[in-house]
């Protein structure tokens, strides 16, 4: 169930196993993607995910990634603005500091719990956002302010081998984006993307990234090659990532607190 198409009365009638928060970002993703890229795919692995929860359950099946009988996903507005200001230099980014961040998915969530919806995953598509969406699910979960219980999960963390293809608008991002929504792609900048980005993230020594600003090591954005992102490799990545986060939900629904 989709929270912002249904009205108050669907949702306070539906049986909901838990909700669905996809976060994401306003931020540069090289000359071919758009600065929502972030929550574009997020919403779209969440959306996935609904949909396998509620096939699987139509089934009657009981197998390992199979949601419990009965229920729906309920998948929330996504947060299209994140912690991001390493992309500062580029125009039309968004940002706003860790601190409001943490405090907005925090206060959404216990909005999610005060309506009796208590298990919540966090479906995050930017990797700004790790580390907050970390402190707000432990917060959540242990300060009894409500029932609630959250996770977070980050989709290219659960795409098995491809996970180290990530970059930024690189290959995983602009793939999925090809598959979900082919239209926001610029395809004839597909290739400047490539030539005018990194091959890595940072710059390292000994372990330690030197740079603090996207900028400092790419010059468009881009890091990876994105025109290995294609529209069946993005296909592949939603799947993926679709069915981990169906596996994760369900060990979230079926926890005992």
């Amino acid at each position: 169930m989709n929270l912002s198409e249904a009205t108050w009365t669907e949702v306070r009638d539906a049986d909901v196993d838990a909700a669905l928060l996809p976060v994401g970002s306003t931020e540069q993703h090289g000359p071919h993607a758009p600065l929502g890229t972030d929550a574009l795919t997020a919403s779209a692995v969440a959306e996935a995910a609904a949909d396998e929860w509620t096939d699987a359950d139509a089934d009657d099946t009981d197998g390992p990634g199979d949601p419990p009988a009965g229920g729906d996903l309920l998948v929330a507005p996504p947060v299209h603005v994140g912690v991001a200001e390493e992309h500062r230099a580029f125009d039309g980014t968004l940002w706003v500091s860790p601190d409001t961040f943490r405090a907005y998915v925090r206060e959404t969530v216990e909005s999610l719990a005060h309506h009796g919806t208590d298990r919540v995953v966090l479906v995050n598509g930017h990797g700004g956002n790790v580390e907050a969406l970390a402190e707000v699910a432990r917060r959540v979960s242990r300060d009894g302010a409500t029932d609630a219980y959250a996770v977070s999960f980050t989709w290219f963390e659960a795409v098995g081998e491809h996970a180290n293809r990530m970059g930024h608008g690189g290959p995983l991002e602009t793939a999925l984006l090809r598959h979900v929504a082919p239209d926001l792609v610029r395809e004839d900048r597909i290739e400047e993307g490539r030539d005018g980005g990194s091959p890595r993230w940072g710059e390292w020594i000994r372990g330690v990234n030197l740079a603090h600003d996207s900028d400092e090591f790419t010059g468009n954005g881009v890091v990876g090659d994105p025109t290995e992102g294609t529209a069946v490799l993005g296909e592949t990545l939603l799947g993926r990532a679709s069915e981990a986060l169906c596996e994760v939900t369900r060990a979230v629904v079926e926890r005992d607190r």
